[in-house]
Formats: structure tokens, sequence, C-alpha cells
């Protein structure tokens, strides 16, 4: 079983330092609010993805007047070490600084779990992008590198549309990179999202009792042809001085039941935001032969006690699993699993 074994950090969020032995099924840290519970598990996902489902910028998660945070652990007997300051960073695996984090980014895969999920849903079109690009990355390994090409292309498209004197000589130098990333960006996202569409529609039904039918539908921001669109815009982007097409417009739909998704009550978007996320879970489970790591982060006391051991039900076997909450009473799960107490920053099981 893939699963990981340990996590030592320092100087992240509110822990000076702290270490954390796992156990290959599941694992339940309870205590109180603002205890570092959903901290902990943001450093994991940090230590095997390089990215936070919280933040941004990483160096947001250094601890206050340190230098710089450290993260240290083993997945699947793999040794993964990640350093940030804010001059730096550092990778290094099975003891080898790494030059790229593509080797490093092959090692695991993540599902995260949380309220703010229901942002996809309900939220504007950038949640449902982010929650694209953190599957599609996990997906296709070449995909990180195409986001970032597409990103620094965009960066400097828009800047020189915001000069107070526009060259579309300058300005069109940056057109065949960001078509180039953008048409890739473009193809992927089409293709997670019809992946993604009959499995987050069994899980669906599966957490509605069969109730509810769900539909995604994959919508671009590039036009048919972008770089038919992109040169068309040319005077709209000049007035709005910003570049009005491409991946950075897409977005996905949803309908619940035939109908829009945005006048579907929040108990039903919470459904379809856990729908994604065991989509997400089974994809990864069936592209790569082993389900990937559930962060769960106390998402509980938004559902009632039968739709919470119903999702935990619907998790992938044998995944392994951290899960954060307040209480365990609820949990037919509970028994058998590893349960940590998380207070003022400290770990002790019991």
């Amino acid at each position: 079983m893939t699963m990981l074994t340990d996590l030592t950090l320092r100087h992240f969020r509110c822990f000076d330092a702290l270490t954390c032995e796992f156990s290959p099924g599941t694992n339940v840290f309870i205590g109180p609010n603002a205890q570092g519970k959903t901290s902990l598990l943001e450093a994991v996902c940090v230590l095997l993805r390089l990215q936070s489902p919280r933040i941004t910028r990483l160096a947001h998660a250094i601890q206050h007047e340190r230098r710089g945070f450290v993260l240290d652990g083993h997945f699947a007997e793999r040794h993964l070490q990640f350093y940030l300051a804010r001059e730096r960073k550092k990778l290094a695996l099975d003891e080898v600084e790494q030059k790229t984090a593509r080797q490093f980014l092959e090692i695991a895969r993540v599902v995260w779990f949380s309220n703010p999920d229901i942002q996809i849903v309900r939220g504007g079109a950038e949640h449902r992008r982010k929650f694209l690009d953190f599957v599609a990355m996990q997906v296709d390994p070449n995909y990180r590198a195409h986001l970032r090409s597409f990103e620094r292309a965009l960066r400097s498209r828009n800047m020189l549309l915001k000069s107070a004197r526009q060259t579309w000589r300058e300005i069109a130098a940056f057109d065949r990179p960001l078509v180039e990333a953008g048409n890739y960006l473009t193809a992927a996202r089409g293709r997670l999202v019809t992946e993604l569409d009959p499995t987050a529609a069994a899980a669906q039904a599966a957490i509605t009792h069969h109730a509810e039918t769900l539909a995604l539908r994959y919508v671009t921001g590039s036009g048919e042809q972008f770089a038919t669109a992109l040169e068309s815009a040319r005077p709209e982007d000049s007035r709005l001085r910003q570049t009005t097409f491409g991946p950075h417009r897409d977005d996905v739909s949803f309908s619940l039941n035939e109908r829009g998704a945005e006048i579907a009550s929040e108990g039903q978007q919470r459904s379809i935001a856990l729908a994604l996320k065991l989509a997400q879970a089974q994809l990864l489970t069936d592209k790569f032969g082993a389900p990937p790591l559930l962060l769960i982060d106390d998402i509980f006391g938004e559902l009632d006690v039968s739709r919470r051991n119903a999702l935990l039900q619907h998790l992938p076997a044998h995944a392994q699993q951290l899960i954060t909450t307040t209480h365990t009473d609820w949990m037919q799960k509970a028994q058998g699993a590893a349960i940590f107490d998380l207070s003022s920053g400290k770990l002790s099981p019991r």
C-alpha cells in the first residue's frame, strides 16, 4: 500500500516543531478549532504537491518571525524534503537535491476535502479553474509547465496592455506562447471534465440516495479558435487593458436534475462539491492503480450524520485518510482508526 508513513515539520503556521507517524488506514485528529488541525493537513498537501489549497503564496505559511519552514516525510518508501524561505527554496528526493519539481511531484496524489469546497459550486469561476488545475497537475505531468508558461505570457501581455503607450508589435510577441500553452490547457481541461462527469454523477447519486442527477460541462474561455479570437479581440483588449480571451476565462457549469446548480440549496451545493472530490479520488485511483491520499478537513459539521457516514463509505477502498474533526461520536469508522488529540500545536496519540 502506498502511504504517508511520517511527517516532520518546523516553523510551519502555528507549529514550531511537530512529528507524526501515520497508520495505513484512517487517521483522525481531534481538537477544538484554531488548534492547528487544518494546518497539519495543509503541511501534508504542501509536502506532497508543493502547493496549498488555502493560499497562493507558500511564504505566507512560514511561522511568524521565522526565516522559512521545513517539511520532511516518507511516502511509499521515498524520502521527501521541502525547505522554503522568502529568498529561496530547496527540494530533495531520497536525499538528492532536485533541480526541478517534476520527479518530486510524481510520487504522491492527493485529494483535499474542506468546507470552502462549496465555493467550487457557488463561487466565481476562479474556484472551478483552481479545482481543475489541482487535479490536472496530478493526472498530467506536463500540465504544470504549460500552466506556468501560460501565466507568464498572460502577465507580460497584460502588463503591456496596461502601459501608457500600447505597442501592438510588442503585445503580439506574446500571442504565440499564449496560444500554444493555452491550447494545451484547453484540451487538458476539456478531457478532464469529460472524465469527471460520469463519476461525479455516480457520486452525487450515491450521496443523495439517487434523488439527484448531476452533469458537468466545460465552458472554454478561448473560443473555437484561440488564435483567431485573440486577434479579433484586439480593440476590446486595448479598451479594457487586459486579455479578454483565453483559459483564464474558462469555467465549468453544473446542472442538477437538469436545472442550473446556481439555484440549488446550500445542502445540494455541498453535495455537488463532495461529488466532485469523490470523482477526483476515483479518477486518480483508476489512472494510477492506487488510491490517492485523502485529506478531509472538518467537513462533517455541515452534514447530517447519515450523509457523514455515507461519504466515508463511498471513499475509495484502501485509501489512506487523514481526517480532522472536533469529536468522533458519530463516526462509524472510528473503531480501528488511529486517533490523535491536537491542542495548542501539540499532538498526542490515544
